[in-house]
């Protein structure tokens, strides 16, 4: 494993060995006051997680030992059809719609977006014609953030958030999510983040963001020190959501109710190309460096 002592800042992209970019360190902007609202998105987590009452399955989420709530829009867990995600109650919608209202959790998905969109241009439009088109199909979806490709995120409500290695399965295979850390701990001494198939461990100061294929690389983090606080800001979307696009706005059970032989078969080519496609949207850094 290679330690990387990332300053938290600088935005540095991950290159593979045919020099696609497959993930990102993107850092922080430049402004004066992220400091501050990092610190302002910390502390209203902070806040609004002394006001719920975590359901067994927030609480036991599969990645840690600390509550995380889903908010936006998805498909599959046993859902007919692309919804949004349900809350425990109507008061806990209420907390998080207003905790995303913040211009902290704003400006943390527009910072991601830009990033997204400027190092894997295609992916980003990938995602953002899905939530586009799935908008259109049914305007009662739920988008806390107008300006973002992605259709979901998840607040890690800490106070320890340190995830087990894992992959999330759930999202797109060749798409990226956007983590971002918050919290008041030493980046020196804990919470970096492990991608075990690069055998890389990354630096990761609060305040700082990182957008990787989360489906495919196993990541997880570093503990912290005791009497510190580690919370996390995710945002990807779910591989489901693309599928029901693809078929029309159906489920793949549907699609093959109604599909003709042709469309079967041109669905069953596309689905044997879906990895190479999707891999083959990766920006090659040499010409995102090109004027």
């Amino acid at each position: 494993m290679t330690l990387y002592n990332w300053d938290g800042e600088s935005c540095c992209p991950i290159l593979d060995n045919q020099d696609r970019v497959v993930a990102v360190l993107a850092g922080r902007p430049q402004g004066s006051n992220w400091k501050g609202l990092m610190s302002e998105a910390a502390n209203k987590i902070a806040r609004t997680r002394d006001q719920i009452h975590f359901t067994d399955k927030q609480l036991n989420n599969g990645r840690g030992k600390f509550p995380a709530i889903s908010v936006g829009v998805s498909y599959g867990g046993g859902r007919k059809e692309p919804g949004n995600v349900a809350q425990s109650s109507a008061a806990v919608l209420t907390l998080l719609t207003g905790l995303l209202a913040y211009q902290c959790f704003l400006s943390l998905s527009d910072f991601a977006n830009v990033i997204f969109q400027a190092y894997a241009p295609q992916t980003y439009g990938h995602y953002w014609d899905c939530l586009q088109s799935l908008c259109k199909w049914n305007p009662r979806l739920r988008r806390h953030f107008k300006k973002s490709a992605f259709a979901s995120c998840t607040i890690n409500f800490g106070p320890f958030t340190v995830c087990r290695p894992h992959t999330d399965r759930h999202n797109l295979s060749f798409g990226w999510c956007s983590i971002t850390a918050l919290g008041t701990f030493n980046p020196d001494k804990g919470g970096h983040l492990i991608l075990w198939d690069l055998g890389l461990i990354i630096r990761f100061p609060p305040g700082s963001t990182i957008l990787i294929p989360s489906a495919l690389l196993t990541h997880s983090n570093v503990p912290i020190q005791e009497n510190e606080t580690r919370y996390s800001f995710v945002q990807y979307s779910a591989a489901g959501l693309f599928r029901w696009v693809y078929n029309g706005f159906k489920s793949d059970a549907d699609f093959e109710v109604t599909a003709t032989p042709a469309q079967s078969a041109k669905r069953e080519e596309d689905r044997q190309n879906r990895w190479k496609s999707g891999v083959g949207m990766f920006s090659r850094w040499s010409d995102l460096q090109k004027p």
